[in-house]
């Protein structure tokens, strides 16, 4: 099987028997990945009982738009304590943006927090806490092991706010029929 040399953009969908619970259901948006590592944004795993105010109010953004309710998002699980913010690319931090595809960008520094909580912030904008990282070759082979999918993003993918139906969104974009998936992965 050849894998894609650079999946930076294209979203990750586990596959059922992927052997790690923390990524079972999994939608990750790939924010880079290179021979070196890979890494990227889960975009279905809201964290309980925290909503972006409350972070910004932690920090002491100051905040010209309520951000009460809006999710905040366990983006993976190293430097948990790390906020990351995908966005649209109306909005760019000079220095700090990164683009990721098209018009998705991802910024990991406070500069964007203040835009986010600004009276003109991205058009389309999600925060998580830590991230998904791969070491050289893991990411490839887990992807030759069929421990997961790689298809194109959408905004309902990585902006929406649809969480506990992402995994089966994206699945079905692929044409995958649920009821015939097994968790155990193999080859043919």
């Amino acid at each position: 099987m050849q894998i894609e040399t650079d999946l930076t953009g294209k979203l990750l969908i586990a596959l059922p028997g992927i052997g790690d619970t923390r990524f079972e259901r999994s939608v990750i948006l790939l924010c880079a990945h290179t021979p070196e590592f890979a890494m990227g944004i889960v975009l279905n795993k809201p964290v309980e009982g925290v909503d972006l105010q409350d972070l910004m109010e932690q920090m002491g953004v100051e905040m010209e738009i309520s951000l009460r309710g809006v999710t905040v998002l366990d983006g993976g699980p190293v430097a948990t304590e790390r906020g990351f913010v995908l966005h649209t690319d109306d909005v760019i931090c000079e220095g700090a943006t990164m683009e990721v595809d098209g018009d998705i960008c991802m910024t990991a520094t406070r500069d964007i927090l203040g835009l986010v909580a600004s009276s003109t912030p991205p058009r389309q904008s999600v925060f998580a806490l830590g991230y998904a990282g791969w070491g050289a070759g893991q990411l490839e082979s887990e992807l030759a092991e069929n421990a997961w999918l790689v298809c194109e993003p959408d905004s309902d993918l990585v902006f929406g706010d649809a969480y506990e139906h992402k995994w089966r969104h994206a699945m079905t974009r692929l044409g995958v029929d649920l009821s015939r998936l097994q968790s155990g992965a193999g080859n043919a």
